[in-house]
């Protein structure tokens, strides 16, 4: 480690967002309070562990130098997700709501990552107050721990924009302000919009406010943490469902875009690429869904509405990377789940708090092949790969191709590994994919009927670190790893 690597406002950065944790277990104590459930005091000491862990780490960094480079932000990110994780963990663990450190780790993981795989079994069981704890993980994670922060907690004094282009998700990272801490306020004032939107919405359709609040911080996060068991299908509301698939889909958009539109800059929405690829896939892909299943309507139309509705479902639920369900496409034939698995590899607009691939990346991805093809039957002519207008620079589409390529070869190494640890095929191949992707449910034991508790506890840690990696991008975590990481 050189000289330069900045230790000291690492341990400043992570003990104020450590402090941060422990405000939202309180929090979560208030809610306990209300509902008399009378395990406040497990919260009370996660928050006590969360604020002397926080308090160490402000004072270690009391006198750190406002330098931040690459390194500090690729560092302080993927401890902050570690960190969270760990913590985060001890209201499961203390109340016994999930006894087991793997199962509760992988659980806090999976709502910190907005993956929302989950290894519960007895979900309307549990106090409203773990339940909240986990919904409010994805809130947190799903806009991001740092960006979040930094809109937050100005008082840091240094620049952020290391650590936003770290956490940041997608090739680009679209500044809609000059100062990186006033455009997390306005991704973050997005974000609390659309929460209190869509939380209004299902109250008004039929739920009550405690799983109205809760389901809108898993899908505005594109999590897919439920209070229900059996998800949003628990609620068998048509308005519901259609609320949902709304703000699935609109949570998967670039957020910057939200940004344009307030501003009236409709134009600017429509003639983003990425944006209209992504509602295309979804209504290919849905229209797609709904003809495998046309075999068994009756020609009524509320048969045809229920299969649009479920397919229409099935694909915003996957490609957002929320993990809702309303149906166990479990069942459904084999070649419906090729096109899941699409769904989950690409995933939603940068820019978003959803995972997978992207959609730029995808696109840009298809256009650098089809330029290939035609450079080989014209070697002379120079075909440059465009997006918005722009030329895009070689670098760019080189990160592109290099993210896909280390993206599919993280796929084949974690279904190894996961079938070393005794997975089959199909759960290895949609366990790793759904989780590097961040999306929920796989296929087989764990599908959308199933959960993840009945894996070995090497599975877990391996689909734990997938869901990290996936989060953040691949690079930002695999970097840390490299030698040339830790050279002046």
């Amino acid at each position: 480690m050189t000289k330069e690597f900045n230790i000291r406002l690492i341990a400043k950065i992570l003990g104020s967002l450590l402090v941060i944790e422990g405000f939202f277990f309180v929090l979560c104590m208030a809610v306990d309070l209300y509902y008399g459930e009378n395990i406040w005091i497990y919260f009370l000491q996660s928050a006590g562990i969360a604020l002397v862990l926080g308090f160490v780490g402000v004072l270690l960094g009391r006198k750190a130098s406002p330098q931040i480079g690459k390194r500090e932000g690729s560092v302080i990110v993927t401890m902050t997700w570690l960190l969270f994780s760990c913590v985060g963990m001890m209201p499961f663990v203390l109340s016994g709501s999930i006894p087991s450190v793997t199962d509760a780790f992988f659980e806090t993981m999976s709502g910190f990552t907005t993956t929302g795989a989950s290894v519960l079994n007895n979900i309307e069981e549990l106090p409203h107050s773990i339940l909240f704890w986990r919904s409010t993980t994805h809130w947190i994670g799903g806009l991001g721990i740092i960006v979040i922060s930094m809109a937050l907690l100005p008082v840091f004094g240094f620049s952020g924009m290391y650590i936003f282009s770290a956490e940041a998700t997608g090739p680009t990272k679209d500044k809609i302000h000059p100062k990186i801490s006033e455009t997390a306020k306005r991704l973050l004032g997005i974000y609390v919009v659309l929460t209190l939107s869509e939380t209004i919405l299902l109250k008004v359709a039929g739920m009550s406010w405690f799983d109205a609040v809760c389901h809108s911080f898993a899908t505005i996060a594109t999590g897919g943490f439920s209070t229900r068991q059996s998800s949003i299908g628990a609620y068998n509301s048509p308005a519901i469902e259609y609320i949902v698939i709304f703000f699935m889909i609109f949570s998967g958009i670039n957020f910057s875009l939200y940004y344009f539109l307030f501003k009236q800059k409709i134009a600017k929405v429509f003639h983003n690429e990425e944006f209209r690829v992504y509602l295309l896939i979804i209504g290919v892909f849905t229209v797609l869904l709904t003809l495998t299943h046309l075999y068994k309507l009756d020609f009524s139309f509320s048969s045809f509405e229920d299969t649009l509705r479920n397919s229409l479902f099935v694909v915003s639920s996957t490609i957002s990377t929320t993990g809702f369900v309303t149906v166990d496409y479990g069942i459904w034939p084999t070649y419906t789940w090729i096109m899941v698995i699409v769904l989950m590899l690409i995933g939603s607009s940068a820019g978003s708090t959803a995972g997978g691939m992207k959609v730029v990346r995808v696109l840009l991805t298809f256009k650098y092949s089809y330029y290939e093809f035609k450079r080989l039957i014209h070697p002379n002519a120079v075909f440059p790969v465009r997006y918005n207008d722009h030329v895009m620079e070689d670098g760019v589409i080189t990160r592109i191709l290099s993210f896909v390529i280390v993206y599919i070869m993280l796929i084949v190494v974690g279904s190894l590994l996961l079938s070393f640890a005794g997975m089959d095929f199909v759960e290895a191949l949609t366990g790793q994919i759904t989780c590097l992707s961040n999306v929920g449910p796989g296929l087989g034991k764990i599908g959308p009927a199933f959960s993840f508790s009945e894996l070995s506890v090497a599975s877990k840690w391996i689909l734990s670190a997938s869901m990290m990696i996936g989060r953040l991008e691949l690079f930002t975590v695999l970097v840390i790893f490299t030698p040339v990481f830790w050279k002046k």
